[in-house]
């Protein structure tokens, strides 16, 4: 009878100790898959941004708590390469193998796709594009033609071209004309890109006119006739050439 009950309590401290490595065991697998910590969490002035790496996921992340596991990746960035990503929210993270990095919270426009990416793939976006400098230079429309004019009370030509890229894209021209031609990069005509200026006149050495090429053989300049959008081959203008003052996304 003594041996069946000192057989019962060896027993019974196997299965504690089962027991408790048991607990152990799976305490140290839940630590290994990973506990990340949050830190730093705000709310950041919205930006553009567009993906550096095509091979970046979005988490959807809790940020109720200080921690956390990772979740299902959402979203791949290789399937969205012209996306614009606003950035709404930035945090720190710790991973559990102590590595730190900054992610930020991204929406795309239409706001139908969000969650949280690692900073590192993402760019900030231009903000040196036509489309800019085109949405700046159609503002003043209608606008009348004053020799010397360099302000929204009256454009001259190159008065127009200067204040539509420095309002733009920051982008400093000089004052005249020829000024222009001479100090930024020629295009050939079969190169020429929207955003590229115009030229006009008796020959390289002598530019009288300037515009804004916008594509499909048309120009917006300041003319006797104020801001208009006219055609380059126009008859009462002798083309000279293109230059292109910035490179424009």
């Amino acid at each position: 009878m003594k041996n069946y009950i000192s057989k019962l309590a060896i027993v019974g401290v196997a299965v504690s100790a089962m027991t408790i490595g048991a607990n152990v065991t799976s305490t140290s697998t839940a630590h290994a898959a990973g506990t990340n910590t949050i830190s730093n969490l705000k709310s950041v002035t919205k930006k553009a941004y567009v993906r550096k790496s095509a091979t970046g996921w979005t988490y959807n992340i809790n940020t109720a708590n200080k921690t956390f596991n990772w979740g299902k990746k959402t979203h791949y960035l290789k399937n969205y390469p012209n996306t614009t990503w606003y950035v709404t929210k930035s945090m720190k993270v710790t991973t559990s193998k102590n590595t730190t990095g900054t992610f930020y919270y991204v929406t795309n426009s239409k706001k139908t796709v969000n969650g949280w990416i690692w900073s590192g793939y993402l760019k900030a976006k231009s903000t040196k594009t036509f489309a800019n400098v085109y949405a700046t230079a159609k503002k003043y429309l209608g606008t009348r033609y004053i020799y010397g004019g360099t302000t929204p009370y009256g454009f001259d030509c190159s008065g127009y071209t200067q204040y539509v890229y420095k309002k733009s894209i920051k982008k400093n021209l000089a004052r005249t004309a020829q000024a222009q031609y001479n100090s930024t990069s020629k295009v050939s005509s079969s190169k020429v890109q929207k955003g590229d200026l115009v030229y006009f006149g008796a020959s390289k050495r002598s530019i009288s006119h300037v515009g804004i090429y916008i594509g499909n053989g048309n120009m917006i300049d300041s003319q006797n006739n104020g801001v208009v959008i006219e055609k380059v081959n126009a008859p009462w203008w002798n083309k000279v050439g293109y230059s292109r003052p910035a490179n424009l996304a």
